[in-house]
């Protein structure tokens, strides 16, 4: 006999952290079922942070990118509350309702660990002209920043919460989802079933594979989406503190003067470090940083990226930043290390030369040659992008600024939903990043809330 449930939620991260939130808050007599593949937020420790090895060991679960917290758990805690980016939520639901999920949200994080934090904001900024000065353009939001450390006590806090209320089945990845002869989602996972009236599927970015399948297998519409293929940036903080203590977190977007490509600085680090994860097998690189003083470091850390949207016939854009990802893994055996210097003047960056460096890495990557791991019209626009922000932030351009890569930013399929973020089957709903719909935790946490007020009808 299959087990029973009223919701069953696949994924523990910050859509299905929210949607089982709000579940219990609005009907505390639902019984919520809630699957991940990955660890407990107790049990997530990657062995580098640990000290127990130098470089990734591909772990089969990699506790960096699964487990209670998602992704999101370590990657800064940053919530963007903005339609600018992060996501086309305000599409299915309208902007002043995002927006108004999102600060939702926000007061939940404040109430439950991140009381004290800062939010910053670009409302008056004098940096959106400097920007425009130079073909620039500074993209507005409200930023709550809680930092990795911060943001591991309100996710704490949070669980202490629901683990009473809501059954957590972790170490369990989700085989399928079956839709049954009287309309209810039977969830298959390791040799056995539940049923649940209603299913929530928030499996984000590292589910992406799995999404796929699933919409193939039960004829859910998707459309191609985009892949971000970039760089990771590494450099003294003195250099951006003139940004990051006013803004923190600055999303600068440039259109290359070569390819008008849009390249974009992403997850801004101010005294953090440069980090590892592992998507599927294939490492790739991140950055983190932290509240905690004594956790800071000298470097601030922030990804160039580049959105490449691809047209019929192709259709696989992860595929595409995977074998890019694939090819810097058979090189560095991980993540590759170069100087802006060395990449200039197209040579190899060799331990000699970073060891000379005058920014010391935050992370142990294999130093190398980036030229042939990135197509050239995507490092085109990288160059540029590093001499366009260093009239802004005179120094990016240094010779030892370090570039690590590759950083590959993974988006589902986006998957066809209705304005109730629901698939074509009544009571199936596909939210946060695993949608393809949203992009960031603050946009995922809100889809989360939205569908969960839909299903007890408060909306």
């Amino acid at each position: 006999m299959s087990k029973k449930a009223d919701i069953a939620i696949i994924g523990a991260g910050p859509g299905g952290i929210f949607a089982a939130y709000e579940l219990v808050k609005l009907d505390p007599s639902l019984k919520v079922t809630v699957f991940e593949a990955g660890f407990p937020l107790s049990e997530r420790q990657c062995p580098i942070n640990t000290g127990k090895v130098k470089s990734c060991i591909k772990c089969p679960t990699c506790a960096i990118m699964k487990g209670f917290g998602g992704a999101g758990a370590f990657s800064d805690g940053k919530y963007n509350i903005t339609n600018d980016f992060g996501g086309t939520l305000y599409e299915y639901i309208g902007k002043e309702k995002a927006i108004e999920l999102m600060k939702y949200v926000d007061g939940i994080n404040m109430a439950n660990g991140g009381e004290g934090t800062h939010m910053f904001s670009t409302a008056g900024s004098s940096f959106k002209k400097l920007c425009l000065q130079n073909k620039l353009s500074l993209l507005d939001a409200s930023v709550r920043h809680l930092g990795t450390d911060k943001n591991y006590v309100v996710l704490g806090n949070i669980y202490d919460q629901l683990k009473d209320k809501v059954e957590f089945l972790f170490h369990t990845p989700v085989e399928s989802v079956d839709v049954t002869e009287d309309k209810r989602y039977r969830v298959i996972y390791e040799g056995d079933t539940l049923d649940a009236d209603r299913c929530i599927i928030s499996v984000g970015r590292s589910g992406s594979k799995w999404m796929e399948s699933l919409c193939e297998k039960l004829s859910i519409p998707t459309s191609s989406n985009r892949v971000d293929i970039g760089v990771r940036v590494e450099l003294p903080a003195v250099i951006f503190s003139h940004l990051t203590d006013e803004l923190y977190e600055s999303k600068i977007v440039y259109r290359t003067s070569k390819f008008e490509d849009r390249v974009r600085t992403f997850c801004m680090n101010p005294n953090g470090i440069v980090v590892n994860e592992n998507t599927n097998g294939i490492v790739t690189v991140n950055g983190h940083s932290f509240e905690d003083p004594e956790r800071k470091t000298d470097n601030t850390n922030f990804a160039l990226l580049v959105a490449k949207h691809f047209s019929e016939p192709f259709k696989d854009s992860n595929g595409y930043g995977e074998s890019i990802a694939r090819l810097s893994n058979m090189l560095g055996g991980g993540v590759i290390v170069q100087r802006f210097g060395d990449l200039e003047r197209g040579r190899r960056t060799n331990e000699k030369r970073l060891n000379e460096s005058t920014v010391r890495p935050t992370l142990a990557a294999t130093p190398g040659d980036l030229s042939l791991v990135l197509p050239k019209r995507i490092l085109d626009g990288i160059i540029e992008m590093v001499h366009a922000l260093d009239k802004i932030a005179p120094g990016t351009a240094n010779d030892d600024t370090l570039l690590y890569g590759v950083e590959v930013k993974f988006y589902n399929m986006e998957v066809k939903l209705s304005g109730r973020l629901e698939t074509n089957y009544p009571g199936l709903y596909v939210i946060g990043d695993g949608s393809g719909v949203t992009h960031s935790l603050s946009h995922a946490s809100a889809s989360g809330v939205f569908v969960a007020r839909e299903i007890a009808g408060t909306q």
